[in-house]
């Protein structure tokens, strides 16, 4: 399974269904770009037991401003209460793969 490219009407329903990994990113930004890999790997490895997101804020834009996303590649981390821990940038998979340990927990 490959990560899941969302739009706004289906965003909220779906975070709601926690946990979850949402990647707010552009097909222009170049540090999106490094860190797809990564999130589709996260997709692969955790499939059933996390739901990894992708929007595209171009395509979204009503959606990122609801999320308040001014810088991307922007993620959110969503626990299995709803919480959410917003990380802006780039970052090696060993981080990306602690942080979704942590929202299993």
């Amino acid at each position: 399974m490959s990560a899941i490219h969302f739009s706004a009407e289906e965003f909220n329903k779906t975070i709601s269904e926690s946990p979850a990994i949402v990647d707010f990113w552009a097909t222009w930004c170049g540090p999106c770009k490094a860190l797809m890999p990564h999130i589709e790997r996260l997709a692969q490895e955790y499939e059933g037991r996390i739901k990894v997101l992708k929007v595209d804020v171009d395509k979204n834009e009503a959606l990122a401003a609801q999320a308040d996303i001014r810088t991307i590649p922007t993620l959110f981390f969503i626990d299995l209460d709803g919480n959410i821990q917003r990380s802006i940038g780039g970052m090696p998979y060993s981080e990306l793969e602690k942080r979704v340990e942590a929202l299993l927990k």
